[in-house]
């Protein structure tokens, strides 16, 4: 069975997300209805992009996905409903779709023509627009019911990682720091392995930092479990759970993690030179 899934940049202190869900239990009390997060830093795509891109993949096929961030109503921005890779993802027209879904095409997107009815007085769209959409759609309806089909949305792309033929090496950036403060790397596996392949023998730099092995998971820098806890704080790189490079802190926190110990953020550049 399917689920509606809501992804928020508005905190647990408001009303925003009770609402969103007393909206949808006044439809329906059967409906499953979970958080992927309502922590995301305000209006900050990029993050939600990582986030969700992760996470729906786990959830039943069908599933549809509120993403209410930076989802302010204005007359001129559409608020959009894709369909991709079997699910649904409801969202204003701000972006997120093709930051999330750079290598996926959509199946179809539509652009939502339930607020016509509002004549363009929309102060919450979450409740008003996005709620109605996903329980039509949960409901079994057509998204041609509650749309009209569109070809283009709003393009925004983050940066891709590149390799520099004259220097032999691929040049990265930070794209996402998440809860234990570990560096999250625009550069995928794939595209690593790809240069790798040729090019051999490695090293990872980044600020005054050379790392020359990359781990398999976060516990391989611990080379003796007797001693475990002598190896908090150490730094390590490793591809993580969506096969992007990482540099992570051994036992690190938000506060003493990667990104607060080598005061590395979002944009900043990630190396990795090949011999």
């Amino acid at each position: 069975m399917s689920v509606i899934t809501l992804t928020s940049d508005y905190g647990l202190v408001d009303h925003r997300v009770a609402s969103m869900k007393g909206k949808i239990l006044s439809w329906s009390e059967e409906v499953k209805v979970i958080d992927i997060t309502h922590n995301i830093t305000s209006y900050n795509l990029l993050q939600t992009a990582y986030i969700v891109r992760n996470a729906y993949k786990f959830f039943p096929e069908g599933s549809v996905h509120i993403i209410a961030v930076d989802s302010f109503y204005h007359k001129s921005r559409k608020n959009i409903l894709a369909k991709i890779d079997g699910h649904y993802f409801i969202s204003a027209d701000n972006g997120i779709t093709n930051l999330m879904f750079f290598d996926i095409k959509p199946e179809a997107i539509y652009e939502i023509t339930l607020n016509n009815r509002f004549d363009d007085k929309v102060i919450f769209p979450a409740t008003e627009i996005f709620v109605p959409a996903a329980m039509h759609l949960y409901k079994g309806g057509l998204p041609e019911v509650i749309g009209r089909k569109i070809k283009t949305i709003k393009d925004v792309s983050f940066p891709r990682a590149i390799y520099n033929e004259n220097e032999r090496m691929i040049i990265g950036e930070v794209m996402y720091v998440d809860n234990f403060g570990n560096v999250v790397s625009n550069i995928s596996r794939k595209f690593f392995e790809k240069y790798a392949s040729i090019s051999g023998n490695f090293t990872v730099k980044f600020r005054n930092i050379v790392l020359s092995k990359i781990m398999d998971q976060y516990t391989d820098v611990v080379t003796d479990w007797e001693r475990e806890q002598e190896f908090h704080g150490k730094s390590s790189v490793i591809f993580n759970d969506a096969d992007l490079l990482e540099i992570t802190i051994y036992k690190g926190s938000v506060l003493n993690g990667a990104s607060s110990l080598f005061g590395m953020s979002t944009g900043e550049k990630i190396y990795v030179e090949f011999e």
